[in-house]
């Protein structure tokens, strides 16, 4: 089966990349907005070595593979791409970091920028860029707050990947408010007695008692976070010591649990949802059982809604609007706004013509093409693709890659150190990448909410605490488990601050106080920031 450019680029870089804006493409020149970059003879062939990692099958990278032939053609290098599954890559790059013999670039794993980057940055093994940045269009156009989760002892030595900074919203059945005469939510106990109402009041009109609330899965997923101040991943909250807590053990999280609890005991919650895993819990969603899940502005699937459709031909949703908080603030936690990150070697900075080389590789990798550029008149995104009639075709207006396109390395975007960054999270347009209407409209006002939102740069962000690298996910688990009792009715939600000092005493204590030590703000308030 053919595969859409834009769907097989998901696949290849994990990620996917749309826009709404017009125009020459951002970031589009190769080179340097300064003239203090290196000195470069562009006369000069240049080998440059680079380590990456690739979900599913890894696609041949010799020199005469047509992909890797064209990155070496444009930039004049030699470019020797050692790609590795992904499922041993960690193992990898621990062998290549204790060996002290680096590539020239290595591409790290998220969870890497509070691991094993800090320790190696600090060691000198990779190169300070800080001068860099600004001389590079699509370099400078990383956030801040991103930038800031990257520095070690005050110097930037990483290039982070695009990730969006918006994740869940609340999902509605609208259709099934309109039966009922019920309004929007706009807080948690109107959720609470929305919930109540699809359990009790026969939403879908069929005369059966066969629907229910809220469909929950295994380790209380979703988490049904509202807002930042509910937000079980937000540093927000802070304790009678004045110190930042987790929200997994602040007072948001908690009055989620209790309204969960009370759910559970009215039927209103997925009765088995302590073993359901993610699929079946979507199933108890997009099966027309459940009315409330949760949304997305991309990465939701069509195939579960074409179902649900099917099902219920009327179905309508709506995407829940941030709650406002007891303390008046209203807006989201923003992802880490990263997937990974690029570093060089520092040997690299002995040698300014390769550095230079690297550098508009890396900047023009990252070129984002708006969607009226995405057309094979576009020489740079026709390269990018593979050449049209080569690797790709035009079908309908939008490229497609061949059949062997992957297998037989014809596409450069296969190759290249990076992906496309836009400028702001909202020239992706996401909805734009949904073939169904009723998808195009849920994720586009949704979209319209997250550019007008506030976002919360939490403060864990840019640190790196001992403890939880330790010990962290056991403890994440402990805390699950005990609220997955209360929820059930095995624990009572009053012994939330007794599951809090045991939390504490297995090493949760020692987390806020290695956190709190670094942290950079004095008060919460001084994290929210706006859409950029």
């Amino acid at each position: 089966m053919r595969k859409t450019a834009y769907v097989w680029v998901l696949l290849v870089l994990a990620l996917s990349l749309a826009g709404c804006s017009q125009g020459k493409p951002e970031g589009q020149s190769n080179g340097p907005e300064s003239s203090d970059a290196p000195a470069d003879d562009n006369a000069k062939k240049v080998t440059i070595t680079a380590m990456t990692f690739k979900y599913g099958d890894v696609p041949a990278t010799d020199a005469s593979r047509p992909g890797i032939k064209l990155i070496n053609e444009r930039f004049n290098i030699d470019y020797q791409l050692n790609m590795i599954p992904q499922g041993s890559y960690s193992e990898k790059v621990s062998a290549v970091l204790a060996s002290g013999s680096l590539p020239d670039m290595i591409k790290f794993e998220g969870g890497d920028a509070w691991n094993r980057y800090p320790k190696f940055a600090a060691q000198g093994a990779f190169l300070q860029l800080d001068e860099f940045i600004d001389q590079y269009p699509n370099f400078k156009n990383v956030p801040d707050y991103v930038f800031e989760q990257f520095k070690v002892d005050g110097k930037i030595y990483a290039i982070p990947t695009y990730a969006p900074k918006a994740g869940f919203t609340v999902m509605v059945r609208k259709d099934w408010l309109d039966n009922l005469g019920l309004q929007v939510p706009t807080s948690y106990e109107e959720l609470k007695q929305v919930a109540l109402a699809f359990t009790k009041d026969d939403p879908d009109r069929n005369g059966k008692n066969d629907t229910y609330g809220i469909a929950l899965g295994k380790d209380i997923n979703p988490k049904l976070n509202m807002g930042t101040y509910w937000d079980p991943a937000a540093w927000y909250h802070k304790d009678e010591q004045g110190r930042f807590i987790p929200g997994t053990i602040g007072p948001g999280f908690r009055n989620t649990i209790q309204m969960l609890a009370d759910l559970y005991k009215e039927g209103a919650v997925t009765k088995d949802f302590v073993a359901l895993d993610w699929g079946n819990t979507n199933k108890e969603f997009y099966s027309g059982k459940a009315g409330i899940f949760i949304a997305a502005v991309n990465g939701m699937s069509e195939a579960y809604m074409e179902g649900l459709l099917a099902i219920h031909p009327d179905a309508q949703f709506v995407a829940l609007e941030a709650f406002e908080a007891p303390d008046g603030s209203r807006g989201w936690t923003a992802g880490r706004g990263y997937s990974g990150f690029n570093v060089i070697s520092a040997k690299v900075g002995k040698d300014p013509v390769k550095l230079k080389r690297i550098l508009e590789l890396l900047n023009f990798s990252r070129t984002f093409y708006p969607p009226d550029q995405r057309v094979p008149e576009n020489e740079d995104y026709d390269w990018y693709l593979g050449k049209l009639g080569v690797a790709y075709d035009m079908v309908d207006g939008k490229a497609q890659f061949k059949d062997n396109a992957a297998a037989d390395s014809l596409s450069p975007s296969q190759f290249l150190p990076d992906i496309p960054f836009p400028a702001k999270d909202t020239d992706n347009n996401y909805p734009s990448g949904y073939k169904l209407p009723i998808m195009q409209e849920l994720t586009r006002k949704l979209e319209t909410h997250h550019s007008e939102s506030k976002w919360y740069a939490n403060p864990n962000y840019v640190v790196m605490s001992p403890t939880e690298i330790a010990k962290g996910a056991e403890l994440t688990q402990f805390l699950l488990d005990e609220q997955t009792k209360m929820i059930t009715g095995q624990r009572p939600v009053s012994e939330w601050d007794q599951m809090v000092e045991e939390w504490k005493s297995k090493g949760g204590e020692d987390i806020i106080k290695e956190v709190n030590a670094a942290i950079r703000i004095k008060d919460a308030s001084e994290a929210w920031m706006d859409e950029r």
